[in-house]
């Protein structure tokens, strides 16, 4: 039961063009006010199509001069971490907004650290806030490269990254509705929402089902991480094993799978972390 997706606009019948870039043939809706996709699943679930449009914005802007009058180079800024009572939800909408309106180059995240004893600085018991810093980076990541906005990975009501999952994974097991993907059928922007799938996998699985079916040996080959995509993906109707839908599960097979860099391994816990040990995790974490 794969979904099969495509845009359009539901305001009005408008043209498209086709587009040749990086490999890819990408059909551009000749206007980009808000859509629908239209998901044929047994049923339509409508998604809006921002995050594709900007995904397209992406890919179009490779080679075209950025308009930076002042700094050709690109402008940068830093965010520290942990110092003031900002959520993640705040930091991440404020460097979305610098992304979009001054064409920012980057934004880079540094937990607080302290350096001396010094009364007015705050106190931060549990150390530098290593773990989140790692998180914003990742998020950060996804709005540059995967079309996702800031509303999408978090909310007011939800305003922090969870701790033991990714924030893709963590998107993906909220909407399990939208899964399991066909890897034959989706399109680029579709398959870039699949936890295990990058921009340069999603290329390739593009160019790659041109010239022929598609095994799940072939997607390993093109850089797909099955310990992530399987839980969210058939291949030619197939699956990797026997697929549950369930988001309670999905979450603690990826937990399992979830593997921080050693650097914040060493520093959260002095030491590897084992199974039983790992924080209870709820619909409503993170």
């Amino acid at each position: 039961m794969g979904i099969e997706g495509r845009f359009y606009q539901p305001e009005r019948i408008c043209g498209s063009r086709e587009t040749e870039k990086h490999g890819m043939s990408l059909k551009e809706p000749a206007c980009k006010s808000a859509g629908r996709l239209e998901l044929q699943n047994e049923k339509t679930t409508e998604v809006e199509c921002e995050s594709a449009a900007r995904s397209l914005a992406l890919l179009e802007s490779v080679g075209r001069p950025t308009g930076r009058g002042f700094a050709a180079a690109g402008q940068s800024t830093q965010m520290i971490i942990g110092a003031t009572p900002e959520t993640d939800y705040q930091l991440v909408s404020v460097a979305e907004a610098l992304y979009r309106k001054f064409d920012l180059k980057r934004v880079f995240y540094s937990a607080f650290v302290k350096v001396n004893e010094d009364s007015m600085l705050p106190d931060l018991p549990g150390g530098p806030p290593l773990l989140r810093e790692h998180r914003l980076y990742q998020a950060d990541w996804l709005l540059r490269y995967y079309g996702f906005a800031a509303g999408e990975l978090l909310t007011e009501k939800r305003p922090n990254f969870n701790a033991v999952l990714d924030p893709k994974c963590d998107w993906a097991v909220h909407h399990m509705e939208l899964f399991p993907v066909e890897v034959l059928k989706a399109d680029y922007f579709l398959l870039l929402r699949v936890p295990g799938i990058g921009p340069k996998s999603a290329k390739r699985i593009v160019e790659a089902r041109r010239s022929g079916a598609l095994s799940f040996e072939d997607l390993k080959k093109v850089g797909v991480v099955l310990k992530r995509a399987q839980y969210f993906i058939t291949c030619a109707g197939k699956t990797l094993g026997h697929l549950h839908l369930d988001e309670a599960y999905v979450t603690q097979s990826l937990m399992l799978n979830e593997k921080l860099p050693k650097n914040l391994q060493d520093a959260l816990y002095g030491r590897q972390m084992s199974l039983f040990e790992l924080p209870a995790f709820t619909a409503e974490a993170g």
